[in-house]
């Protein structure tokens, strides 16, 4: 068994995997036992608190004392792997963020298993495993198939990871990553973008509309009837838009919408630097990117997002999805309210409009998607029983799960062998019995017994 805690700007989850063997050397497949979403924030929101930080999982490590056998206890390895929302957190404020992995540290150690420790993963890690889970949990790593991209959406940051037969790792060595694994090379292309994840990115979709500090914004990205109110404070209380917080500007403002998709877009757009590029390519930022190949797996937020819009089938246009989503962004508020009374929280439910477009646009404009290849990105939520993301690309690393090289010829089951060790004892007797026959007698008549 091990144990991954996946420590996002929004919430943490908690998985189990099992195994039957000790590697995957054709003896045992990785699948994932449990999962338990723990309540409340990302450990990152406890800054102010980081003993809360620790105490919100401990309703979740319960319940994996409960999944895994007491006598597999003290042989589990347990990780803690945070990612954007504490990335941001530890630029802001390193002794903060220091604070929060010792009260995490501290919670975790105090269970039974073989605690691992508690880090930050880079952008990079991030992508990187992403890609490793969505391949080994679709079996294509040891079969040795085209592999599949990976395209992770979290709070904080988006992960775009792939293999591409042109990518030249010497135009950015930064975003290549090498594995070999079960016999295989591949180069991966990997390119995290940090606030641009679906929270951060809307953070910073109203700080381009509140530039001038205004007391009230009209936003074409939320509803028709929508209206509330902001703080400027809480608005700009991040890295990805504390520098462009307006002076002056008062303490709130009147958010209501408009349900403009195109106007939406527009202002999604505003948030990508298409111009700067000193790369044969880019995506956006000045980001080198190799050019797309393959089918992708969009997963994470991506994958409930679209879910929610009921746009995740892939015979679905491009041009359809734009229509849809425009008509749902259109749809007032009131009505928005009475679908989905008592299904989704308020809060998220008025940002489907703003997350849906963001997504065509990163995926579209941002990555370079187009009306024939769009129809490659598959929107999963698991694979084969598993969730997709980073946590069991990153638990089959650190323990070394993936032989490097390919592993022998699969061995028999145990009837397998008991099969062939009978028919190769018939042979040696078969044998015996032939070698034997030379030295007998030749007699032309019955022998007579005296």
């Amino acid at each position: 068994y091990g144990i991954v805690l996946d420590a996002g700007s929004s919430h943490t989850a908690l998985y189990i995997y099992e195994w039957p063997a000790e590697k995957d050397n054709n003896t045992g497949r990785v699948e994932q036992k449990h999962s338990c979403k723990v309540k409340g924030k990302g450990i990152s929101s406890y800054a102010a608190e980081p003993e809360k930080a620790g105490m919100s999982l401990t309703e979740c490590m319960r319940e994996a004392e409960m999944q895994v056998p007491t006598k597999r206890h003290h042989e589990t390895p347990l990780y803690l792997g945070a990612t954007a929302g504490m990335r941001l957190l530890n630029m802001e404020n390193s002794l903060a963020s220091d604070k929060v992995f010792q009260a995490v540290g501290k919670a975790l150690q105090s269970f039974p298993f073989s605690y691992q420790g508690a880090r930050i993963l880079s952008g990079q890690e991030e992508g990187a495993f992403g890609w490793v889970t969505v391949n080994y949990l679709d079996d294509r790593l040891k079969q040795g198939l085209e592999t599949t991209g990976a395209l992770d959406l979290g709070g904080a940051s988006t992960q775009i990871s792939f293999v591409s037969s042109n990518y030249d790792i010497s135009e950015s060595t930064s975003n290549s990553v090498t594995f070999r694994l079960y016999g295989n090379d591949y180069n991966l292309y990997t390119h995290s973008f940090l606030c641009y994840g679906k929270d951060q990115v809307l953070r910073m979709a109203l700080a381009h509309q509140t530039q001038l500090g205004p007391m009230k914004i009209s936003d074409p990205c939320f509803h028709p009837g929508y209206s509330g109110k902001r703080n400027y404070a809480s608005l700009y209380d991040s890295p990805c838009v504390s520098h462009r917080k307006p002076k002056n500007a008062p303490a709130d403002f009147n958010h209501t919408g408009e349900g403009n998709f195109s106007q939406c877009q527009e202002v999604v757009k505003s948030l990508f630097n298409f111009t700067a590029c000193k790369y044969s390519k880019c995506s956006f930022n000045g980001v080198f990117q190799p050019p797309l190949q393959g089918p992708f797996g969009a997963f994470s937020a991506y994958y409930f997002v679209m879910n929610f819009l009921n746009l995740t089938h892939t015979s679905i246009p491009l041009e359809t999805v734009k229509k849809n989503l425009a008509s749902y962004c259109a749809t007032p508020w009131n009505e928005i309210k009475k679908q989905h009374l008592g299904m989704v929280k308020v809060k998220y439910l008025a940002e489907y409009c703003f997350s849906g477009t963001y997504i065509l646009t990163l995926l579209t404009e941002g990555y370079g998607f187009t009306n024939e290849t769009f129809s490659n990105i598959k929107f999963i939520k698991e694979i084969k029983g598993s969730d997709a993301g980073w946590t069991l690309g990153y638990m089959l690393n650190l323990t070394n799960m993936i032989p490097a090289e390919a592993p022998d010829s699969p061995p028999l089951p145990h009837a397998g062998y008991v099969s062939i060790v009978t028919l190769i004892a018939l042979m040696l007797f078969i044998l015996l019995i032939l070698s034997l026959r030379p030295i007998w007698p030749k007699c032309s008549k019955q022998p007579q017994i005296v």
